[in-house]
């Protein structure tokens, strides 16, 4: 057993659907054990200025269903300087706080693991983020929710691209990473899915879509990470039109839509689950890590590998999408 007797725990970056739920299982899995429990409201920045309340087991009631966090998120610039972060560091101590659980992405955890560096405070991470593109988990907090999410909007499109012959470029989260635009795009029945890590060849979208109407297809249906290499949806949409004249283009952005709403059950439990994991891994004496979900299994990433490489696309996915998007003539 460590020698941990209070922790605290904060969420940090964009909010995700299930920050709640990972807060819930947080701080019920460390009064179980009878661990202290502190939140820290606005993530780094309420830790530079004390923004802590105290937490028991009712202090979580009925949030597991709640998107959002009721700890507040944010990005904190003062935290880049050493100045706050050694405040942060006397706020922590003061509060006599053994250790902290991060829930958040890359630059929360970047941010941990230099924290921890300097002044030795044991930082454990949960991945909150609906890219999922953090390294050595399958999955992350949020993502599923999100995916669904844009899923459903998707469809909903699709029925006026049906109604009115039109060809809607759907842009979705992903400035970085493709996840969300691969698999609502491929779930959703896309024409096309273009995403940053695949180089986007525009002439053979504009003779996708043309092969298709020749085929005597009506409507369309092109989902768009918003970080592909081609451009934004609005500028993609306005390359094609200039090729495909006779086509009726319109452009949705979905975009913090998708930050919104109740978790999925799949993210309730991915919440819970890595919640628990992280209070374990305080009480194994843990430091610096991740906690993350390989092929149904609770791992421990170190910060390093989490933030240093990138979860990549399924390859196998990319090629499914192709296949089904691609009929013969």
């Amino acid at each position: 057993m460590s020698k941990i007797k209070k922790i605290a725990v904060f969420t940090s970056g964009g909010d995700s659907p299930g920050m709640n739920a990972a807060i819930r299982a947080v701080v019920r899995t460390a009064r179980y054990h009878k661990l202290e429990v502190t939140g820290i409201r606005r993530a780094y920045e309420g830790m530079i200025d004390g923004d802590f309340v105290a937490m028991q087991a009712r202090s979580v009631s009925n949030i597991i269903q709640r998107g959002g966090t009721i700890l507040k998120s944010g990005r904190s610039k003062r935290f880049l300087e050493k100045k706050w972060r050694d405040i942060a560091a006397i706020n922590l101590k003061r509060e006599k706080i053994d250790g902290v659980v991060a829930i958040g992405g890359d630059g929360t955890f970047k941010g941990a693991l230099v924290f921890t560096k300097e002044h030795d405070i044991p930082f454990i991470g949960i991945p909150g983020t609906i890219d999922n593109d953090l390294y050595g988990t399958d999955f992350t907090v949020g993502y599923d929710t999100a995916i669904n999410t844009a899923v459903e909007a998707i469809d909903k499109i699709r029925d006026t691209a049906d109604s009115h012959d039109r060809c809607f470029f759907v842009e979705v989260m992903g400035r970085d990473a493709g996840f969300i635009a691969l698999r609502s795009g491929i779930a959703s029945g896309a024409e096309a899915i273009l995403i940053p890590e695949q180089k986007t060849n525009l002439n053979e979208v504009i003779d996708l879509l043309g092969k298709g109407k020749a085929r005597g297809k009506t409507s369309n249906i092109v989902v768009v990470a918003e970080g592909d290499d081609a451009g934004h949806a609005f500028d993609i949409a306005k390359k094609v039109k200039k090729r495909l004249k006779d086509f009726d283009i319109r452009v949705v952005v979905l975009g913090h839509l998708q930050r919104g709403g109740s978790p999925t059950c799949m993210d309730r439990i991915l919440a819970s689950r890595l919640g628990v994991a992280a209070v374990e891994a305080f009480i194994a004496g843990r430091k610096s890590v991740m906690v993350g979900l390989n092929h149904r299994d609770i791992v421990h990433v170190p910060f390093e590998k989490a933030t240093k490489h990138h979860h990549t696309v399924d390859p196998y996915l990319v090629k499914i999408a192709k296949s089904l998007s691609h009929p013969p003539s």
